[in-house]
């Protein structure tokens, strides 16, 4: 395929020109015109371009990617990582929030599918944009159960605060480092706040708003993004994937 034809295609599904965010999303770097093989991976970073190459792929798509909002020199390792990219041809993508928004494939759906929750609204007030959701079950979950859950289908250990009582009732999702975001559900029925990455602050705040906050991990929970999004594009344009997997145990 194309490759102006496949960014073509993404930029309009993952609707990156209508969202605002830090990361510079979409084609990052230009490599070989024709792609035949698609790699995916939650970071940019010399060991999965290294991965993507040995795959025989033409294209990375990540959720981290290189370039962000303030400018960076081509010098040091960011010079390594774009040189790397530029003399194997292999072209790199990149979706941040648009891949944790998106209502079919974003990791927050995608985490809330996973929970067994009930969707219900959108949540999370990033910069004018809600990036995440709530979720409830019919039935309240014991908490601990709940935090059983959450290491079984992550396979992670996750860190937890117990503030907000033992059962599970609603749930607010924001994967990565959401953690901030807690605020907006302070007065609200939520009990339960499931993101990524701890946040040491955190600890008093949750406590004294007397809710449940639950870490699952950074990489854990942005995994899903990039898995669905493999899955949507070897199916819609019969392309060959490959799903790199680099945890961080963060």
């Amino acid at each position: 395929m194309e490759l102006k034809n496949l960014v073509a295609e993404l930029n309009k599904y993952l609707k990156v020109e209508e969202i605002e965010d830090k990361s510079q999303n979409g084609l990052q770097v230009e490599g070989k015109h024709q792609v035949k093989k698609v790699s995916f991976a939650v970071d940019a970073c010399q060991d999965s371009f290294k991965k993507a190459v040995e795959s025989n792929s033409n294209l990375l798509i990540v959720h981290h990617g290189l370039f962000w909002s303030e400018p960076k020199l081509l010098v040091g390792n960011h010079l390594k990582r774009i040189k790397f990219l530029i003399e194997n041809e292999l072209s790199l993508y990149a979706c941040h929030l648009p891949l944790d928004l998106h209502p079919e494939i974003g990791n927050n759906i995608q985490i809330i599918k996973i929970l067994g929750l009930t969707p219900e609204n959108k949540f999370g007030n990033y910069h004018g944009t809600l990036i995440g959701y709530t979720g409830y079950y019919e039935d309240e979950m014991n908490l601990d159960d709940f935090i059983h859950k959450v290491q079984e289908k992550f396979n992670t250990k996750p860190v937890f605060f117990k503030f907000g009582g033992n059962m599970v009732k609603k749930v607010a999702v924001i994967s990565g480092g959401g953690a901030d975001l807690i605020t907006q559900i302070e007065d609200t029925e939520v009990d339960t706040f499931f993101t990524g990455e701890p946040k040491h602050e955190i600890y008093r705040y949750t406590k004294e708003i007397k809710k449940n906050i639950i870490f699952a991990g950074h990489y854990a929970t942005e995994t899903l993004g990039v898995k669905a999004l493999q899955k949507y594009i070897k199916d819609r344009f019969n392309l060959d994937t490959h799903f790199i997997d680099l945890p961080t145990g963060l």
